[in-house]
Parts: structure tokens; C-alpha cells; sequence
């Protein structure tokens, strides 16, 4: 069966013609098709904006690039995604946009796409400062929210935040404020975070390109020494079930990502599925087993003799009270291989299905 046929209609891409659905804009098809169309303001996820300019395709018959993040594809259009002249306008707009950043580079800890610019200036060879001058955006050090970064000296005005906080968190916490180049991001009234409508789900750090917006909590283990790695797994806070790629340095766990193809979450995470990851290696986590000794007190112990304790307190119970006394209660900070075996000694063990945990909701 002919895959075409599951289109409207065709145009040339890059002298290649291509199937295209009726609807589709000209980047989602150079997308479908691999085409590397560079953009700082584009994110999947939202509605397109077309503020950033760098993913500026040539459209035969018309005067001047045009951003294909906001065109839609029409019958017969004649597309070139790549050019010496197109290359030019984007290596520019790359050097302008980097004359107003503090920081051309970001730890890759502060968020899942803060490396977007530093790459495009890579590939441009954009880094030539020749546009160096007055800077804009104002960042706010006073904002003392244990969770997100407010580093808007690094802010390149794409608006790719405010636009994730409205359109799929529907929170609207975070706004725009001024034009041109007193463009200012912030929040009603100019206030802290943790007094407007922000959840703190992290959603405007993870799609920042700049590193403007940080994960403070993942950046305080910037100095962990080892190489980032990400493991996929599946949030435990709740029954939602959503994805998520924890990042370790040498099995300690410096960050948490949201995973973009999660099927449950598509990238998107609450305050806890978020930050609430250091109890991991908190200091105050126990080590050892600790038994409660005839003074009253709890004392270190062996897990042999810890679990000869609880094996002789379930059984005492269940015998004296009968199986329906016994009660289980699992964590969301437990693995969900410990929730099963929970639930498998209640059940099994007891006979009685009164077993409850705080990620059912």
C-alpha cells in the first residue's frame, strides 16, 4: 500500500517531493523529513510563534524567507531548507542574539534544553561577539524559591516559558512585561514566584534554550564529579505514571527530567515528580535497622535481628488479633518492586487486602 496515500498532496523540499497533510506548517514537514531547520522558539509542545526567526526557509516566488515554524504548506510549493544565503541570515541572528547573554555556555544540569543556543552557535560559528553592547533582561537573585532559577541576564526574550505555562500548564503564573529591549519576564506585579499562581512543576525551566530558567535543585550537584548519566524510569509520587530520566554521577542522583515522550506526561512533571529527589542521599536517611530497646530508645542493629523483631510483632498480632489487624501502608519513595512485594506480603502473607499507599491518588 502506497504510504501517499495517506496525504492531501505534495511539494518540493529541497528538490525532493514530498507527501504533506493538508494543515501541516513547512517545519513539520522538514521535520518529518530530517531536515535540520535550526529555532530557539519552538517547542512541539506549543502553538508556534515565529519570534526567533531562525527557522527561515526560501520559498520560490517569494520576496523574502519566510519562518516555517508559521507557514503552512500549500500545494506546490517550492521549498529550499538550506542555503549560503539562509546560512548567512541565520549565522547573524545567532551573533545577535548572543551579544545580549551573560553566559554563552550553562551546566546541562539547568534544564533539558538549556544547551539549544550554545549548540546553534557552535554549528553557525556564531561566537564572534562583533554585536557586543548593552544587555538586556534583568535577573531576579532576591526571588529565594528553593526550586527554579531566575538568571534573566540570560534570557533571549523567545518566550517559550510563558507560553508552556499558559498553554499546557494553564497556570499563567509568569508573563511579559515592556517591548523591545526592556522586555522583561515576570510575574504579576513583579513579585516572587512563590506568590503568583506558579505549581513549581518546572515546566518553563525544561523548555528554556538558554539556561535562563535553571533547576536549582539539580544545579546544586553541578560539582559531583563523574559523567552524566540518564536512566529511564517511572515516577513513583503517584498512580499517573509518568516517565522520567533520572541523571546520576556516580550513582548519585543529581537531577530528574522529564521524559518528552512519556505517554502519561509528554514531558510534563508536578513540583514533587520534579525536585523531590534528594532524600535519595539525604544525611538523615537511615543507614542501618534500628530496634526499640527495653529503655524505650531506638538502637542500631543488624538486619538479621531487625527483621526476627518484625517477624515475631506480625506474627504475635496476627495470632492474637486475628489477620484483619494487621494493616500495610507502602511509600511513594519506595522502588515499585518494594510497593509489589508490599502488597504480595499483605495479601498473601495475611490474607487481607488492607494495604494502601500514598501514589494511589
Amino acid at each position: 500500500m502506497d504510504e501517499r496515500n495517506d496525504f492531501d498532496f505534495e511539494i518540493t523540499l529541497d528538490g525532493e517531493q514530498v507527501p504533506v497533510r493538508r494543515g501541516e506548517t513547512v517545519y513539520e514537514v522538514s521535520e518529518r523529513h530530517r531536515k535540520e531547520i535550526p529555532t530557539l522558539c519552538y517547542d512541539p509542545r506549543l502553538e508556534s510563534f515565529g519570534a526567533c526567526r531562525l527557522c527561515i526557509v526560501e520559498v520560490e516566488g517569494a520576496r523574502n524567507p519566510v519562518a516555517s515554524c508559521t507557514t503552512r504548506a500549500e500545494p506546490g510549493m517550492r521549498i529550499t531548507t538550506r542555503s549560503a544565503r539562509l546560512d548567512m541570515h541565520r549565522r547573524v541572528l545567532m551573533e545577535m542574539v548572543a551579544s545580549e547573554n551573560r553566559d554563552l555556555d550553562v551546566d546541562p544540569l539547568s534544564g533539558y534544553a538549556s544547551g539549544e543556543m550554545a549548540t546553534l552557535l557552535d554549528r553557525y560559528e556564531a561566537r564572534t561577539g562583533r554585536f557586543s553592547g548593552r544587555r538586556s533582561g534583568t535577573s531576579r537573585p532576591d526571588d529565594d524559591n528553593p526550586f527554579i532559577l531566575r538568571d534573566y541576564d540570560n534570557c533571549i526574550s523567545c518566550y517559550r516559558c510563558v507560553r508552556v505555562c499558559a498553554e499546557q500548564e494553564g497556570d499563567y503564573a509568569i508573563s511579559i512585561m515592556n517591548r523591545g529591549f526592556e522586555t522583561q519576564i515576570t510575574t504579576e506585579f513583579g513579585g516572587l514566584l512563590k506568590d503568583s499562581a506558579c505549581t513549581f512543576c518546572g515546566q518553563c525551566i525544561q523548555t528554556c534554550p538558554t539556561g535562563a530558567l535553571g533547576d536549582l535543585k539539580a544545579l546544586a550537584n553541578a560539582n559531583v564529579a563523574g559523567e552524566t548519566e540518564k536512566t529511564r524510569t517511572v515516577c513513583t509520587y503517584c498512580g499517573v505514571g509518568c516517565s522520567v530520566d533520572v541523571m546520576t554521577r556516580d550513582d548519585k542522583i543529581v537531577g530528574v527530567l522529564p521524559a518528552m515522550d512519556g505517554p502519561a506526561n509528554k514531558g510534563a512533571l508536578c513540583v514533587k515528580g520534579q525536585f523531590a529527589f534528594d532524600f535519595v542521599s539525604h544525611p538523615d536517611r537511615l543507614s542501618q535497622p534500628l530496634v526499640r530497646g527495653e529503655d524505650g530508645e531506638l538502637h542500631a542493629t543488624d538486619w538479621d535481628t531487625a527483621l526476627d523483631r518484625a517477624a515475631t510483632g506480625f506474627k504475635t498480632t496476627a495470632e492474637t488479633h486475628g489477620r484483619h489487624s494487621i494493616y500495610g501502608i507502602a511509600s511513594g519513595r519506595a522502588p515499585h518492586e518494594a510497593a509489589y512485594m508490599m502488597q504480595r506480603f499483605i495479601r498473601g502473607g495475611f490474607g487481607t487486602n488492607q494495604i494502601d499507599n500514598c501514589s494511589r491518588a
